[in-house]
């Protein structure tokens, strides 16, 4: 692992320290101050808004010019002041290959190494989530179909099409996703698609189940994708897929869409649906939908993405995303849209490169000032906040993890981990990414991308993580805004 340089940050310490001494001496100083009386050139009439209504005895008596006017502003700053000062063993942490960048509703906090161009990992499904949520709204559901000519007897005269419509979690009732640790979630029913089959009055085909993805492009796996991840981590990419390319437990296909009709044939005739020819691939004619069956609302498929780390929902979802702001169901379509998109956010993209949707890629390259943008563009309550993994749940990427700390049930973020390989000159990634909701609102923004040899190791990040999880758990600190109002 690269050499970590001690960095004392003598700046950081001046303007964490110094204002936090002022500001506690000001809350002192207004706490004695705060019953007194107004100098007469500062009073207000009591009908003004220092007085109770009706004046009197309720009327406040802080001076117009008093710090207190702004408790929470005074409050704010306190804290993160306070806070700057706890970051100070995490950015001592850090190498010259790794970046931190934290604000608190916004507010800039900590900015170390956020310019970097670095390895992301799958914390590029936080842009890729982004960017889907504000292309195709919240209510997008993906629809597969199937289409056919239904004659006497409920008999599909020729052949009847299974066309994708690039849902990703479209499965059968065994198929729990390619990760048993962290199970596919929000499944869209294959076995209750093929119901609905049977109950439009399907009773056999005389041809075949034939298979059509033409809504995207044949590219099955990114160009970059290493040998070692392809079907392993993701792909292939296709917008029909069925049990991530599996046809049975012990079984994969080598086409995608053959091993979606191959699945589709073997349930309509279980269902004693005669089905006279072999599974095969084609694009449908423009003849009648038989039966349709719809995904659940895009939230539920970036929750699934996102706490689960599904690479190829993510593939799926950019492509998507391509196809609906250029008319392109293409990896580059969507990676244009999202470049669109973050620029329009006013998102910083010097040194970002990104390839996918996923973060499988050696070539993606992401800051921390660009990932933090677009957290600050959201919020730990919209569809991407509420779909990242939260610690120590189970079913999630955090499962475990900051168990015993106040962040357990609280903190989300996104994990990402890619490994050196063994690929000379290679580093390791290891990313969290997301935010800490703070109990009276709001939330700390955050955003950490370690690159090195051996820093996927949990020995090497794991004291990061806890350092700044520790950190971000003492905001806000010092006097509150109630502490600080007009008396």
């Amino acid at each position: 692992m690269a050499r970590r340089a001690r960095n004392p940050v003598p700046a950081l310490v001046i303007v964490a320290v110094i204002p936090a001494l002022v500001l506690a001496a000001v809350w002192r100083f207004a706490a004695a101050r705060g019953d007194d009386p107004a100098p007469a050139v500062a009073s207000a009439p009591a009908s003004s808004a220092t007085s109770a209504p009706g004046g009197g005895a309720g009327a406040l008596t802080t001076p117009l010019l008093s710090l207190r006017r702004a408790p929470a502003t005074l409050a704010r700053d306190g804290s993160i002041a306070a806070l700057q000062s706890a970051l100070r063993p995490v950015l001592g942490h850090l190498n010259d290959s790794s970046c931190l960048a934290l604000d608190v509703d916004g507010k800039p906090v900590v900015a170390e190494h956020e310019a970097l161009a670095l390895r992301p990992a799958s914390n590029v499904k936080v842009v890729t989530a982004a960017v889907a949520l504000d292309v195709l709204g919240a209510d997008h559901r993906f629809t597969t179909a199937v289409r056919g000519i239904v004659g006497a007897g409920g008999v599909v005269q020729g052949n009847l099409w299974f066309v994708g419509g690039g849902d990703p979690v479209l499965a059968d009732s065994w198929w729990h996703g390619p990760t048993a640790a962290y199970p596919q979630t929000g499944s869209t029913s294959l076995d209750g698609f093929a119901d609905s089959i049977v109950a439009a009055g399907v009773t056999a085909v005389s041809g075949s189940v034939v298979g059509d993805a033409s809504r995207f492009d044949s590219e099955y796996y990114a160009p970059s994708w290493s040998d070692s991840v392809k079907f392993v981590e993701g792909g292939p990419i296709s917008a029909l897929l069925v049990n991530d390319s599996r046809e049975a437990i012990d079984r994969s296909s080598n086409d995608p869409v053959v091993g979606a009709a191959t699945v589709l044939t073997e349930l309509l005739r279980a269902r004693g649906v005669q089905v006279a020819g072999a599974p095969s691939a084609g694009t449908a004619p423009d003849v009648p939908v038989v039966a349709s069956v719809e995904s659940q609302p895009l939230p539920a498929i970036l929750a699934e993405m996102l706490t689960t780390s599904d690479n190829n929902t993510a593939e799926l979802l950019l492509k998507e995303i391509g196809l609906k702001a250029s008319g392109a169901g293409t990896r580059e379509a969507g990676i244009a849209a999202v470049g669109q998109r973050l620029t329009a956010w006013g998102v910083p993209l010097d040194g970002v490169t990104l390839v996918d949707g996923s973060g499988l890629s050696d070539d993606d390259r992401l800051t921390c000032a660009a990932l933090l943008g677009v957290l600050v563009h959201g919020s730990p309550d919209d569809a991407v906040g509420a779909g990242l993994p939260i610690a120590d749940r189970d079913g999630g990427t955090l499962a475990g993890i900051f168990a015993d700390t106040p962040a357990a049930g609280v903190l989300r973020a996104k994990t990402g981990t890619l490994g050196a390989d063994g690929i000379p000159g290679q580093v390791g990634v290891k990313t969290l990414s997301g935010y800490l909701p703070l109990a009276g609102g709001g939330a700390v923004e955050f955003a950490l991308l370690l690159n090195g040899t051996g820093i996927a190791d949990q020995r090497e990040y794991r004291p990061i993580w806890n350092d700044l999880v520790a950190a971000m758990e003492t905001y806000p600190a010092g006097p509150s805004a109630v502490d600080l109002a007009p008396k």
